[in-house]
């Protein structure tokens, strides 16, 4: 006899077709660089709808021709969540068209960033694949080639930043683009949770934050990003780079803004924006 085929339910189709809706709304803000109200406002979404939401729309960015290169794990820091009103990291895709070069001058308009803000991060470049669960902060270092300064400028396709940990992880963890500094350096030997981040804004000192504001030690998050993805059976490949989240709060970012950040025994970035 041929096996059963259970019908699928009404309410599971709903919640596929709500769930796609959401993702296609999240998409045409991202390319019209417009904001939208929160998802959370008008539908009702737990953690494991937003996720299916920021997948659909990762898929209508490739369908697009976007490539994904790594992945970044946001609102790490006790700063960052609250500041945001968030209490708990998530996680999102970085792609090619996400990714410019150390000291470029990045067009606001022709970026479709919308409300950015800057943050100040330690990328991890793998060597090796990681997938949890089991993860452990050594099996990070281990598996990581090189660590780098980095800047992540997020941005959020929800209006005044009115998020909820379902809005931004529904809004590839309100990524925006990244800028990887130089040099790239072996994380051998490195005392990661206490390095320091210092950032300048226009020239004038403004911020600055240890690597332990991160999770205890950015490692430490790449874990729970390893360790969260593998249960969805997805491992962190080698090659992929890696954003382990911010040292510092978020700072707004403006047209004509230039910054700049060091971090000690790591290396340097910069990024300039224009209109």
């Amino acid at each position: 006899m041929p096996p059963v085929i259970e019908p699928v339910s009404s309410a599971s189709q709903d919640k596929t077709r709500l769930r796609q809706r959401l993702a296609e709304r999240l998409y045409r803000a991202l390319r019209n660089g417009e904001t939208i109200e929160p998802l959370t406002t008008t539908d009702s979404l737990d953690i494991e709808d937003a996720y299916h939401i920021s997948l659909a729309m990762l898929e209508q960015r490739k369908a697009d021709g976007e490539q994904i290169i790594g992945k970044k794990i946001g609102v790490t820091s006790k700063a960052v969540q609250e500041m945001l009103g968030v209490h708990q990291p998530d996680f999102g895709f970085l792609t090619d068209r996400m990714h410019f070069d150390n000291d470029a001058c990045v067009s606001l308009s022709q970026a479709n960033l919308i409300q950015p803000r800057a943050e100040g991060e330690i990328a991890f470049i793998l060597k090796h694949d990681l997938m949890g669960p089991g993860v452990t902060q050594g099996d990070v270092l281990e598996a990581t080639d090189s660590v780098m300064a980095c800047f992540e400028i997020v941005d959020s396709r929800i209006c005044d930043w009115k998020i909820s940990i379902q809005d931004t992880i529904a809004d590839n963890a309100s990524c925006g683009v990244f800028i990887l500094g130089s040099p790239r350096v072996s994380p051998v030997g490195l005392d990661l949770a206490n390095v320091r981040l210092d950032m300048k804004r226009n020239g004038e000192p403004h911020s600055s934050g240890l690597g332990s504001a991160v999770q205890g030690h950015p490692a430490e998050a790449v874990a729970w990003l390893a360790n969260t993805l593998g249960a969805f059976g997805m491992p962190l490949l080698a090659g992929e780079i890696i954003l382990s989240g911010s040292l510092v709060p978020l700072v707004p970012v403006k047209a004509g803004d230039h910054f700049e950040l060091t971090i000690t025994d790591i290396g340097s970035a910069s990024i300039r924006f224009t209109d």
